[in-house]
């Protein structure tokens, strides 16, 4: 399967091409470092599971982050985010602690779920983090269900659900498509299509592989952006959002990005060639595509090396309080249950 196509966007059926607006300084740095938190994170919960400290499943970020970070960079506090499994990334980006994201995937009581969720389940009222679901496909619905929330209280708020390219063909996405459409619900559809949903090429699973147009039968508009560029995802969540805002109705973002591990760490991911996923990496890395702009414009070298020093040192302080941190009390298990 061909990598990811390079920015090119298509909006109602229109191809946009283009380079996209260029950052300040500023923002590009914060997002080398919003980037370069999810990756090290990630590199780290990967060593963890390795070493038997993570169990159950566990779906890493890897080569997605500018997807998450660009989306976070166009919204406001109070507009919420609902995500499927592969949710480390998200919850970082919503600026929930690294702590206690990684003192959940070991199961311990620092964990936002107190250690009961694991990996798939976890929420954070504070920061509008809405999950992380194991079901595939079921964040739609509930994504949907918190813009209706949204419309009912009068508020400006966005609620962004993503999914992947294998969950855009459940049902419960198209029932949601149509809800929010003729209600004009403030949503913004993101369709992280990495190209390999669990593990088969959407080449052979999809007879629509164009996912912007996934919502034409309900007049709902899309774009396709370049997910490996974050200036490209940055500014057509801000199209989105004014779009949702506006009270225009939802809006469906296809993410065109590529994941560079497997759908989980049981997949040794033999549907494709490691000469692919090499020349995305090559080619298209996210964080290098910063780094590599901020070097150009005059950064330095050891600033940037200094950015990764000090997210390196708060992934590995995060992975030493989630090795340490007590487990939850055998009571704990009678805690949230309804009857």
């Amino acid at each position: 399967m061909a990598a990811p196509k390079k920015s090119v966007a298509k909006e109602s059926g229109q191809e946009k091409a283009g380079s996209p607006p260029e950052f300040t300084k500023e923002q590009e740095l914060k997002a080398l470092r919003d980037m370069l938190l999810i990756r090290r994170f990630e590199e780290k919960a990967g060593q963890l599971y390795g070493m038997g400290a993570i169990g159950g499943f566990c779906h890493l970020y890897i080569g997605q982050e500018a997807v998450v970070v660009g989306m976070q960079m166009a919204l406001k506090p109070g507009d919420e985010v609902i995500t499927g499994y592969r949710d480390h990334g998200h919850m970082l980006a919503c600026d929930m602690e690294a702590k206690g994201v990684m003192a959940e995937l070991t199961g311990r009581r620092g964990g936002y779920s107190r250690g009961k969720g694991g990996s798939m389940h976890m929420f954070s009222k504070e920061k509008h983090f809405y999950g992380g679901h194991g079901i595939v496909g079921a964040q739609v619905s509930l994504g949907t269900g918190l813009a209706f929330a949204n419309r009912y209280r009068g508020n400006d708020n966005v609620s962004v659900t993503y999914f992947g390219d294998g969950a855009a063909n459940q049902g419960q996405v198209y029932e949601s498509f149509n809800m929010a459409e003729l209600w004009k619900l403030p949503v913004i559809y993101v369709i992280e299509n990495n190209r390999y949903a669990m593990g088969t090429s959407v080449s052979r699973a999809s007879a629509q592989q164009d996912f912007s147009k996934r919502g034409a039968s309900f007049n709902i508009p899309g774009k396709q952006v370049d997910g490996m560029d974050v200036r490209a995802v940055k500014a057509a969540a801000d199209e989105a959002v004014a779009w949702c805002r506006a009270g225009n109705g939802p809006m469906i973002l296809e993410m065109q990005t590529y994941r560079y591990r497997g759908h989980s760490m049981s997949d040794p991911a033999k549907y494709r060639t490691r000469e692919e996923v090499e020349k995305v990496r090559h080619d298209q890395d996210p964080i290098e595509q910063v780094r590599n702009r901020l070097l150009a414009s005059g950064a330095s070298e050891q600033d940037l090396k200094a950015i990764d020093a000090e997210v390196r040192e708060i992934v590995n302080a995060a992975a030493d309080f989630a090795q340490h941190d007590p487990e939850p009390d055998p009571a704990e298990l009678y805690t949230d249950i309804y009857r």
